[in-house]
């Protein structure tokens, strides 16, 4: 008697009472070891950026230091402004190029993984972590603000998003480049850096406010003011690597959408599709069930074994690895093709740094 051969089994089927977690989560303690890393890296940036406009401030006396390209990260205008400009003409900007490479980077991690810089690499969202936390034990808990107020905040991202496009997306080339050309665009990163070291009384009472406001509520600056945020949510709805939920090794604890910073009911959806997923993997980390949340590609498919769903899933080592391959491949692409430094003659700073505050924009 012939037999028949035998079928595909399909993914195996968990009972919940025997699905709790067996090994601990390392996500969070990964993501904020990568967090430290980054922050030390722009502080050395800031540190070699301060000492170097000291030197032209200083009319060229003491000890001469590179400039740092790595601090035009902190210029997204220009990496936007760039951005188009190399779409349009198909030549790298020769002002403040490493700025629309760190741009491009930034938005590739986006499009691959969601909005892991966010919450893996930034500095403004390290801070704005450390502050939720701070405010979570000062205060007993974080505030969490009513549905309709907080969907109406979010929007303020988006309007400020909205003007920066609108009016960088009017710019000709040729108008991006003579902008760029500019005093005050050649020394935007100096204009940038003494914001902060003659801060004003308004400033500091804005910022001051923002921080308290932090404390209060998880991530308020991020959540509902930051427009380089509100792009690259745009752009990770794209992503192919998503929070996902398996219905059937899920206990329903919840524990998932008490974690989650962005206030998402991730214990409620399959998938989180959301432009507010930061990929910081907190609901990860919280869930109390073996593999029932997930980073991962799409879903299985029935016939698929679970080893082999596994290997769908992205580790926080993994995401690591990807963020690092993103961010290194670009930075030496642009130093081998020397199109990493902003290339201006030594006499052309000693004139601008020293008065870099005395120079307005252009269009006022």
């Amino acid at each position: 008697m012939a037999t028949q051969p035998a079928q595909p089994q399909p993914f195996p089927v968990r009972k919940k009472s025997l699905i709790r977690r067996l090994a601990p989560d390392h996500s969070q303690r990964t993501r904020h070891v990568v967090q430290a890393l980054f922050l030390l890296v722009n502080a050395w940036l800031g540190l070699q950026f301060y000492l170097w406009t000291r030197y032209f401030e200083r009319g060229g006396t003491g000890r001469s230091v590179a400039r740092p390209a790595g601090v035009e990260g902190w210029l997204p205008i220009a990496g936007l402004m760039n951005t188009k400009y190399f779409v349009l003409t198909g030549h790298v900007p020769q002002v403040h190029p490493a700025a629309m490479f760190l741009f491009i980077g930034f938005m590739l991690m986006s499009l691959l993984l969601k909005k892991a810089f966010c919450s893996w690499l930034c500095p403004v969202g390290a801070f704005s972590e450390f502050l939720w936390n701070l405010g979570s034990r000062v205060f007993g808990r974080n505030l969490r603000l009513p549905r309709r107020f907080d969907i109406s905040l979010r929007s303020l991202k988006y309007i400020l998003l909205g003007l920066f496009v609108a009016v960088i997306g009017a710019m000709s080339a040729q108008a991006l480049e003579d902008f760029m050309a500019t005093p005050y665009g050649l020394v935007a990163d100096v204009k940038m850096l003494n914001f902060f070291r003659d801060i004003g009384l308004t400033a500091t009472v804005v910022i001051g406010l923002l921080v308290l406001l932090s404390m209060l509520v998880q991530n308020f600056w991020c959540r509902y003011l930051c427009p380089y945020g509100a792009l690259m949510g745009l752009a990770s709805l794209l992503s192919p690597v998503k929070i996902r939920r398996d219905q059937e090794a899920c206990i329903d604890c919840g524990k998932c959408a008490k974690a989650c910073p962005a206030g998402l009911a991730v214990d409620k959806l399959v998938q989180i599709r959301t432009v507010e997923c930061t990929a910081c993997m907190e609901c990860v980390a919280a869930c109390s069930a073996q593999d029932a949340l997930q980073f991962a590609l799409p879903p299985r498919r029935a016939g698929v074994s679970a080893e082999r769903w596994r290997r769908r899933v992205l580790r926080p080592l993994a995401m690591c690895g990807v963020l690092a391959y993103i961010f290194f491949a670009l930075v030496l692409f642009a130093r081998a093709t020397n199109h990493w430094q902003t290339i201006l003659p030594r006499s052309v700073y000693m004139q601008l740094v020293p008065r870099a505050n005395q120079l307005t924009h252009p269009g006022m």
